[in-house]
């Protein structure tokens, strides 16, 4: 009998004792210690910030000095005219040799994807050196692959997704980069000497971008115009001074996307077109009123966007996006020197023509494409359509023929489109049918091929996250 009340009493004992833990467990806050994550924030890597201080083209090294000097140049993202077609005369392969791709070298780069810029004979490509902990604008010999000399700044770049995402620009005088987190910095192409440098983030309390910056910076006659975001949309800085000209206010806090300003000349004017975070706009590019806001069309507002507005002679501006996003097609009108704007469609990326990473190419009076993951029965395929119906497909790849998020650029009278895997496939343009004449494995084991093609005096530079490479394409 003892026994049964001692029993009872510890049972007792038990239940009291653990009311008591649970209420105190309820009386607590189990996320005390927790900090809040935010979308675009997790993975950026401890101390980053705008606090940072960082001394850009504080690091410079000479390595060769030797290179072949030749004529051509591809001295930007998509090329001297912005449409991605080259314009050079040299003949290139529509067929890989029997032996396989020329390879002339190739070249170990931080994980990215940042393309290459060429200027006779010469390669400039950003890169991040995760051991020196730094952004390094590299430079190249096209035909050997010496490295001649680097000019970089130490900074804080965790991956994510890759680091260095961008394409330097190129002039006879100067060279234009723009880092990861949104470090601008001007040298002279002649010996990489440093000349001025912009910390956007800092200076203009700029937003960096989901996975860093994908805007390639812009050489426009005599001025760096870079699309900034936050206390200015955008601004234009002497190249040869690094003093400010003009800057383009910000009231409705646009912010800045992967997309790169686009040139266009329209009803008279010159203007820089910009697919910022919040609204597509157009600025004027010259005259007394540098720097306005021409128009804009807010109606375009996506949360991620990496491919640059297309605009095309008649006033009609292709944008589009991943993500969701779709694209949207959007008529420019002028009247007594005014801009209007009015959207022609709008569509889902399963309803017609629309891009997660690349920005289709214009020929011919058609647009090219591939269409993205979540583009439907037709996703990655190559498409071609008409821009008065860009939701109709002209023709498709075809379910055999599916790509990734990778490049394409015109040259030559052909296509030539970089897969994901580091695959190079040769394509006949045609505004009837896909027509593919060759394809070949550039990098064993490639991996997120995603950086912009360049190709100059018959020499194309490619690279996946990891590798660049230079093919010999002549003839």
């Amino acid at each position: 009998m003892q026994s049964e009340k001692v029993i009872r009493y510890s049972t007792i004992g038990l239940i009291i004792a653990g009311l008591l833990s649970l209420g105190l467990w309820l009386g607590l806050d189990p996320t005390g210690d927790f900090t809040e994550s935010l979308p675009g924030l997790d993975n950026r890597g401890g101390g980053m910030g705008a606090n940072e201080t960082v001394v850009i083209g504080e690091l410079f090294e000479t390595l060769n000095t030797e290179y072949t000097e030749l004529s051509e140049t591809w001295p930007r993202f998509r090329g001297e005219s912005f449409d991605n077609i080259s314009k050079s005369p040299v003949g290139l392969i529509d067929k890989f040799p029997d032996a396989g791709p020329q390879v002339l070298w190739s070249m170990p780069l931080g994980e990215g994807h940042s393309g290459a810029a060429i200027w006779k004979g010469l390669v400039y490509v950003l890169d991040y050196d995760e051991e020196d902990r730094a952004d390094y604008l590299r430079c190249f010999s096209l035909t050997e692959g010496k490295e001649l000399w680097k000019r970089g700044y130490k900074v804080a770049v965790k991956r994510n997704h890759g680091m260095s995402r961008t394409v330097p620009a190129v002039t006879e005088d100067y060279i234009l980069t723009m880092g990861p987190r949104c470090h601008v910095m001007c040298l002279s192409r002649a010996n990489g000497d440093f000349i001025w440098g912009i910390d956007v983030e800092k200076d203009y309390e700029s937003e960096v971008p989901l996975w860093y910056t994908g805007q390639c910076p812009l050489i426009d006659g005599n001025l760096a115009i870079i699309a900034t975001g936050g206390k200015a949309l955008m601004i234009a800085v002497d190249l040869a001074t690094g003093e400010k000209v003009w800057e383009t206010p910000n009231p409705n806090n646009y912010k800045m996307s992967h997309s790169s300003v686009m040139p266009f000349t329209f009803g008279g004017r010159k203007m820089y077109v910009y697919s910022s975070i919040g609204a597509l706009v157009g600025i004027a590019a010259d005259g007394e009123d540098a720097g306005k806001i021409l128009w804009e069309a807010p109606q375009w507002n996506k949360s991620v966007v990496a491919p640059s507005p297309l605009c095309m002679p008649d006033g009609k501006i292709f944008i589009t996006a991943g993500y969701g996003a779709g694209a949207m097609m959007l008529q420019l009108r002028e009247s007594g020197g005014n801009f209007s704007v009015d959207v022609l469609v709008e569509y889902a990326p399963k309803d017609g023509l629309a891009c997660e990473q690349q920005t289709p190419i214009f020929w011919n009076g058609h647009l090219f494409g591939i269409l993205p993951k979540d583009g439907g029965p037709m996703r990655n395929q190559m498409v071609c359509v008409h821009p008065s119906d860009t939701k109709k497909m002209v023709w498709t790849s075809g379910p055999e023929k599916r790509f990734g998020l990778g490049p394409y650029i015109m040259a030559d009278n052909k296509m030539y489109l970089w897969n994901d895997d580091g695959t190079l496939i040769i394509l006949r343009p045609s505004t009837s049918g896909y027509v593919e004449l060759d394809r070949a494995n550039i990098i064993a084991d490639g991996h997120d091929a995603w950086a912009p093609i360049a190709v100059a005096d018959g020499y194309m530079v490619v690279r996946d996250s990891k590798t660049m490479v230079c093919i010999n394409m002549r003839k």
